[in-house]
Formats: C-alpha cells, structure tokens, sequence
C-alpha cells in the first residue's frame, strides 16, 4: 500500500513487481476502480531499481479504453511507454521504435511492416502451427507416461510453443531459434531473477536498464546480418519484406526486429498458459469447450480478458487536461492497467466467472485506438489452434501444483504450469 499523508486515503500498491507475484491484485484493482479510478501512484525504489517521480494510475475501462485512443493528448513519445523514466541520452534511441511513436509518423511505420504482416500470409502458417501444437502436446503426454504423470506444460509446451512460431513468421534459421528465447527473458522477465539472472550494472552501479542501447547491441547485430542473409536467400517471412523495403532505414529495422522478437514472442508465450491456467481452474467450462458447447472464437477472447498478457501501459500527457475527474497536468505519467480494465463490472456482467461464451467481450488485452497490437490476428490464431488441440489430446486440465507467476508490474506471465495429464484414450498415467 502506498504510505498516505496525514488524513489521506490509503491507496493500494499496484506498481510494486512483486505484487503480481501470485497472479492479478484484484483487491487493489477493486478499490481502485471504486474510489480512486484515476489516482497519484508512488514509483518507490523496489528491486535495486531507483525511484521515480510518481504516476496516474488508471484502472477502469473507459478511462483505459480513453487513454489508448486519444494519442494527441495522452503521448508514446514524449517518454516511451514503460513507467520507468528512460535515461535522458537513452529516449532518442527509444522513440524510433513504433511503439514508442505518435501518429503521424507511427502511421507510416505501422503501414511499413503491416505490408509483411497480411493476414495471408499469417494464415498460411496455420498448418504449421497446429502441427507444432499437436506435436509438443504429445510430446509432453509421453513425458507425463514415462514419469510421474505430472509436466510443466510451460517449459514442455508453450515456451517453444510461441517460440517457434514466430521464428517461423520471421523467418530465423532453426540453429538460431534459442536466442530470441533468450532475448526475450532479458527484456521482459528483468525485473525477475529467476527469469534474468544476475543483473548487470551500469557505470553508477545501479540495474543497467536491458532496454537501453548498450544492452541490446546483440541482437541488433544479428538483425542487420539476418537481414544482409534475406536480400540474398528471400523466403516467403516477414524479415524478407522488411528487408527488401527501400523506404525501411537500417536503424527501424532493427527496431522492428526488437518489436516483433519481444511483443511477438511474450505475448502468446503469457498468454497461452494463462489461458491453460483458466481451463484447468474451470473443468466445468473445460467441458464445455471440449463437447462444443462454445465456439473456440469466443474461447480465445475470454481467456485473453481472463489473462491479458499485458498488465500495464504508459502515456505521457502531451497538455493540460482532465480524466476520472482529476486535472493532469502537461508532462505527467499516466499509467492504464490492463487487467483492471478487464475485470470493471461497469462494462462486464459478473467480470470474476468465467464464461467462454462471453459477448460482447471488450477486452483490452491488445489495446486499443492506433497502438492496438500489430500481431493480434496471429497472436489468436495461434491460441485457438492450440487450446483446439488442447480439447483433443489433454480430457482432463489437473492443476497438481500451484503454479508460479513472473515477477513483473508489465507482463502477465507464468514461469511454470504443473498439470497432471491424462491421455485421451483413458490410459492410467503413474500418480
């Protein structure tokens, strides 16, 4: 909880990392949504990260759905969209990416890479995908037989899961594949030791921020050589348009590959288990899915409001304005949180029980207004192609530990999965 003034309310914490430690605060994110939708949040030092100056917390849907859309007033830009402040010789730097742009010029860039990311083109892995989907789910059932009859289904399944599809959709050799894996722990899962390792220190022997240049010239490297490997073999990916594109510098496109390599990757990697986490949570609606009483469409986009990927968003305001009724001020943070939005009983009937069948289902898993995500379409199609095989190959969604969430106030992810599983021909598995 943050500290309050003498005589002030006592506001629940939800920037503190650890907090999301056993999954979404929804106490915190109740009170809030009831009597401080719009609030003064501390950004205390926590986890050898230093302090900063304090944000608005925003945590009910229209205010959310609000921010997202008016990119005039609430800016990417100004101070790119992760709470903590970058370093001031870092923002340069960090504005060239799309995410951290405003329209007009996060228009052009989005129309660059929306020509490599045509639905066509995303459809035509759908055989692949489905073909992975079903390979690591037996994969895992076999594992399960030879052993205790328990698997982690994240390390047996959803890791590789996302993995390898989006290296497929980019087009990185098998031999390289391990690195984005690798990439994406570094970037996403810093604020987690058990996902980042030890931390390296910058020159004031603080947390070296992993987003800053110095810290990404790895993959950087790779991306201009992957690129230079596409001019001369180009193969049906998105890095062969991207590289071919006269109009796309080399620094965007390094950019890009950053973009595609995290988002791309982090988002079915959080979302997938999440979803499976849900599933096993619920036989009844399991069940349900499974005898086709719900249409696996409606399946993906509740368990995406169930367990965004994302937790949270920052804007910068661009101007003097107003929003949930309190005045902010040009040039303060303003904070959306995803999960809170998608759990606010002024727009969902009954927001806690999960219902597959949910419609409509205005979640903002993927955003909304001109940052909506780039890769929502592939993101479902990989989600509903893997819980359809899921309904096939795995009767029985039997949590046999509780499962262990990633450290982090920006991705909702689950470092770990247990479930005993049982074959789809009633075989006994040991346990």
């Amino acid at each position: 909880m943050t500290s309050p003034a003498a005589g002030a309310p006592r506001i629940p914490d939800v920037f503190d990392p650890r907090g999301y430690a056993q999954g979404l605060p929804h106490s915190a994110y109740r009170l809030l949504r009831d009597r401080h939708p719009v609030v003064r949040q501390e950004e205390h030092e926590v986890l050898g990260w230093p302090a900063g100056p304090g944000f608005w917390a925003v945590t009910r849907h229209a205010d959310v759905v609000r921010v997202l859309k008016d990119a005039r007033t609430f800016s990417s830009y100004l101070g790119a969209t992760q709470i903590r402040d970058p370093a001031p010789a870092d923002l340069p730097f960090i504005r060239r990416m799309m995410l951290n742009q405003d329209p007009p010029m996060h228009g052009r860039l989005r129309r660059l890479v929306g020509r490599a990311f045509t639905r066509g083109r995303i459809d035509r892995f759908e055989t692949a995908v489905r073909d992975r989907a079903r390979g690591l789910l037996t994969a895992a059932l076999d594992t399960a037989r030879a052993g205790s009859g328990v698997v982690d289904l994240v390390t047996t399944v959803t890791d590789d899961y996302a993995l390898l599809n989006l290296a497929d959709v980019l087009g990185v050799p098998p031999g390289e594949r391990g690195l984005l894996l690798d990439w994406t722990r570094r970037v996403i899962g810093y604020q987690d030791p058990d996902e980042s390792g030890p931390p390296a220190s910058g020159p004031d022997g603080r947390p070296a921020d992993p987003r800053s240049p110095a810290m990404l010239q790895d993959m950087f490297a790779f991306a201009r050589e992957l690129a230079a490997h596409k001019r001369r073999h180009p193969g049906d990916d998105v890095l062969t348009v991207l590289a071919t594109d006269r109009q796309l510098a080399t620094p965007e496109l390094e950019m890009f590959f950053f973009l595609l390599t995290i988002a791309g990757n982090d988002t079915v990697r959080s979302a997938a288990p999440g979803g499976l986490l849900a599933l096993a949570r619920h036989p009844d609606a399991y069940r349900a899915l499974r005898a086709g009483a719900v249409a696996t469409s409606s399946c993906v986009e509740e368990l995406l409001r169930w367990h965004p990927p994302v937790l949270s968003f920052r804007r910068t305001a661009a101007c003097d304005t107003e929003l949930g009724g309190r005045p902010i001020r040009a040039g303060d943070k303003v904070v959306v949180f995803h999960g809170s939005a998608n759990y606010d009983e002024r727009v969902f009937a009954a927001p806690h029980r999960l219902d597959l069948a949910r419609t409509p289902n205005p979640h903002v898993s993927f955003g909304d207004g001109p940052h909506v995500c780039l890769g929502a379409h592939l993101a479902r199609l990989q989600l509903r192609v893997l819980y359809e095989e899921t309904r096939v190959l795995l009767p029985v969604l039997e949590l046999a530990a509780p499962p262990r969430h990633l450290v982090s106030n920006f991705i909702h992810g689950l470092k770990s999965l247990p479930l005993r599983l049982r074959p789809p021909d009633g075989d006994h598995l040991p346990g």
